[in-house]
């Protein structure tokens, strides 16, 4: 009678399980995601900025006194931005925390045809994610 060599499918399921656990424990250690999670933090900002900027010149063009007016030759700064926005700081130099976002660019809100600027947030030692600013006059 001849003896098959071989392994069984207990002996290979548990192999598989300890290799699935050990990858679990390193793969993690290996992987660095910070670069990207500023990033999608930024494009998160950027998006608040964009329907903030939107809400508000509906309202602007509604006649609503509460509105903001957004017609300055530069929108792109922290302290015009900043009311769009709750739970970050908006600021003008590079960036120290989670939390703080570098607000760039040259958005012109003077001319009468101009409705939308694009402003750029950045997170630190992050890509910059354009923002739509709707200019409300």
């Amino acid at each position: 009678m001849n003896k098959q060599r071989g392994f069984t499918l207990i002996e290979l399921v548990v192999v598989i399980i300890i290799l699935g656990v050990l990858s679990a424990v390193a793969v993690p250690k290996f992987i660095d995601l910070s670069t990207d999670a500023k990033n999608a933090a930024a494009k998160g900002v950027a998006g608040s900025i964009s329907s903030g900027t939107s809400i508000n010149f509906a309202a602007k063009a509604a006649g609503n006194l509460s509105a903001v007016t957004l017609g300055q030759a530069n929108v792109c700064t922290a302290t015009l931005l900043q009311p769009f926005v709750s739970g970050i700081t908006l600021v003008a130099a590079t960036p120290s925390g989670d939390s703080q976002f570098l607000v760039s660019g040259t958005g012109d809100c003077t001319g009468t045809s101009t409705t939308t600027v694009s402003c750029s947030i950045t997170a630190s030692a992050g890509a910059a994610q354009p923002a739509a600013v709707f200019c409300a006059r």
